[in-house]
């Protein structure tokens, strides 16, 4: 007799009937905690029983699926009873098949002779057949319907939790609870497919081999309909109730600065400078996503968003991830804003040039090395005391600089308490997978609303743009700067290394600058093999003399960093030795060589942006992967890197082969769980959930 109990998805598991304490907590382990998750946990595979393979067809390192009687068991051990083979035979008629199991002689108490039992596994031998460590399942004849001549589901487990118990108990679980199975959103209708309760039937137990598929893409479109929901309500409500104030600007500061950059901006940058003007000139924030690959140009276009907003009359803020990218930046904003008659102001957790309010001691910040270095003199605006228009090369601008609208620039201190600017019109937020999402929005309510522009050099892959960013729009420069050398890529094993150290001092003598890559700053010892960039450097710099040899790493002081960094850019120093600081942040026309060794250590995503330091003048640029890559992922990984430099294409192989939960890192909260659902495979099913959304939201309206 089924047991009494409310049909509620919620009920406990322990309520059920032959679940008791010790069963409760063999399924909580495995993230089973009500009866909806039971009816939600997904088989790992699936068995075709219908067609068992003979003993006698199976063929050497094939996997198999075979059922027979035992007709003989036992245990033999030797060394002195430390080492220890089970073993039992089993026989179909055809032929006989040995399975045994090395040191786990407890498998003894398992099985008996005359079990009929189903085996799954590769034979390592033919003469005698032999399967070491196969999956087994012991056959009752009175439930053969659940476990035989059907296709089975084979479930994840824990220890102690057999596999026809679970599968009996979700058997009996469907029975009784599949009425209860409701439509998570009965107002979007999705006719071609099976109801959700059938979806639920289909997946644990297929009548034919797509059953299984079709259900999970049911159960997927469930779940990023929900993300959806969650995604576009958000940014609904942001629209309904925002107000922003108009910030598209009137080309008063864009049009001399384009003049003074020496270049013409690309069709692509043109494009998406046209998006965000429409976007910053409407009554509602913009939020959107600027991608571009290392080297596309992006900060230019993000220069002229600052400007739009600056000519408006309100100030804009830049986050960076690190240090060394914050004052690259202010280096370059300053550069050609302070022309301009703009102030641009730094804020990293060790250097500050503007007093932005008080520090945790109470006490107003002190001026910084950065300011001591012979800042220029900012130009007085037309608001201020000097009221006589600026020039640039002769050129007049306009006497409307308002309010001296300033561009502040910094790392994570941007978030602190003492970070208060006024009239914040404009955010950007650049290398926004170095952030969570938690951060960008503790920047953006700094401001009554401001706009917020987030860029990535690291091209996010079309499924991960619909979800993870999707309350963004998106924007892709999708064209490099013209004049820029070639990169070429190589793969070398380690025993290599003397040919390239010969092959980088010739392109050093034709004056070229190089970086040679560490993943570890210090040698622990704990893994063989991994090189370290201190261990390194005294004797690169034996290898690589009469060159200078610079090294940088994560653990130096600020200072440090940048005087190393200064004396690269002058050419002072030939050959940096770095760990991955050096990521985001450096820009060194004449860098033309990269060496990263260990490059299997490394991530796609990761070695395009090492490779991204390269390659940015006029000169071919060669960078070479020093790897023993063992496994097939390291070798695929490393085979992209040598065919590709397209960051679009190794992003979604980086996606496919590391999945979405390594590539975008712990920091990344909005990340979604799924169950169903694949990030690397399933854009169709995310782009239709997106499409049902819309039009649902649209009809409510």
């Amino acid at each position: 007799m089924a047991e009494r109990i409310s049909e509620d998805l919620n009920a406990p598991t322990h309520q059920l009937r032959g679940v008791g304490p010790e069963r409760a907590a063999q399924l909580a382990r495995l993230g089973i905690h009500s009866v909806g998750d039971l009816l939600l946990h997904r088989p790992s595979r699936y068995e075709d029983r219908r067609h068992f393979a003979r003993i006698a067809d199976l063929q050497l390192r094939e996997a198999s699926l075979a059922c027979g009687k035992i007709v003989a068991s036992g245990v033999k051990t030797w060394k002195e009873k430390t080492r220890s083979v089970y073993e039992f035979i089993l026989d179909d008629g055809s032929a006989r098949l040995h399975c045994r199991w090395w040191n786990l002689p407890y498998m003894e108490k398992y099985f008996s002779v005359g079990d009929t039992v189903v085996v799954y596994g590769k034979t390592v031998s033919i003469r005698p057949r032999t399967i070491d460590h196969p999956e087994t399942e012991i056959i009752d004849a009175l439930d053969g319907s659940i476990h035989l001549n059907r296709i089975t589901p084979i479930y994840p487990l824990t220890d102690g939790l057999q596999q026809r118990w679970l599968r009996a108990l979700i058997w009996n679980v469907l029975l009784r609870f599949e009425s209860a199975v409701a439509e998570p959103h009965p107002e979007i209708r999705v006719n071609d497919l099976p109801t959700r309760a059938n979806a639920i039937q289909m997946l644990h137990f297929p009548k034919d081999s797509n059953d299984a598929e079709i259900a999970r893409h049911r159960l997927a479109l469930d779940e990023f309909i929900e993300m959806q929901l969650s995604i576009q309500t958000r940014r609904k409500n942001l629209e309904s109730r925002a107000r922003t104030s108009p910030c598209a600007g009137d080309n008063h500061l864009i049009r001399p600065f384009l003049a003074e950059l020496g270049f013409t901006l690309t069709g692509a940058q043109t494009r998406v400078l046209r998006e965000i003007r429409k976007d910053m000139a409407g009554p509602h924030p913009m939020r959107r996503l600027l991608q571009g690959d290392v080297g596309a140009g992006k900060t230019v276009v993000a220069a002229c968003a600052v400007l739009m907003a600056l000519e408006s009359g309100m100030n804009a803020a830049i986050m960076a991830p690190t240090e060394i990218l914050a004052e690259q930046h202010w280096r370059n904003f300053r550069r050609w804003f302070e022309p301009l008659g703009l102030g641009v102001e730094l804020q990293t957790g060790s250097q500050k040039t503007a007093s932005f309010g008080k520090d945790s001691s109470g006490d107003p910040p002190g001026q910084s090395r950065l300011e001591a270095q012979g800042r220029t003199a900012r130009p007085a605006c037309s608001n201020c005391d000097n009221p006589s228009p600026l020039t640039i090369n002769e050129v007049a601008l306009p006497s409307r600089l308002e309010a001296c609208s300033t561009l502040y620039i910094g790392t994570h201190a941007l978030i602190e308490e003492a970070f208060a600017p006024e009239r914040l019109g404009l955010v950007v937020i650049d290398e926004q997978h170095k952030f969570g999402v938690t951060q960008r929005e503790e920047l953006v309510r700094k401001g009554a609303y401001p706009h917020l522009l987030v860029m990535t050099a690291t091209p996010i892959p079309r499924t991960l743009g619909l979800t993870l960013y999707g309350d963004l729009d998106i924007s892709v420069i999708d064209q490099a700067p013209a004049g820029r050398g070639r990169i070429k890529t190589f793969v070398r094993q380690p025993t290599s290394l003397p040919k390239v150290w010969d092959f980088m001092r010739d392109k050093l003598r034709q004056g070229r600058q190089g970086y040679i890559v560490y993943s570890r700053v210090e040698d622990t010892g704990s893994t063989a093999g991994l090189k370290a960039v201190v261990h390194e450097f005294d004797r690169l710099r034996e290898v690589f003399a009469p060159f200078k040899v610079g090294l940088l790493h994560g653990g130096l002081k600020g200072a440090e960093k940048e005087a190393v960094m200064a004396a690269f850019r002058a050419n002072q120093v030939q050959l940096l030795l770095s760990t991955t600081v050096i990521e985001v942040g450096l820009d060194v026309a004449n860098a033309t060589l990269m060496l990263v060794e260990n490059a299997e250590q490394f991530g796609l995503a990761q070695l395009h942006q090492l490779r991204g330091r390269i390659g940015r003048g006029a000169e071919d640029s060669f960078c070479i992967l020093i790897a023993e890559a063992k496994t097939a992922e390291a070798k695929s990984r490393l085979k992209i890197m040598q065919e590709t430099t397209d960051g679009f294409r190794i992003a979604e192989e980086d996606l496919r082969l590391r999945g979405p939960g390594e590539l975008l890192g712990r920091q990344q909260s909005g990340a979604p769980p799924l169950r169903f659902g694949d990030l690397a495979q399933d854009r169709e099913w995310i782009e239709r959930a997106r499409g049902l959304v819309q039009e649902h939201l649209r009809s409510k309206i």
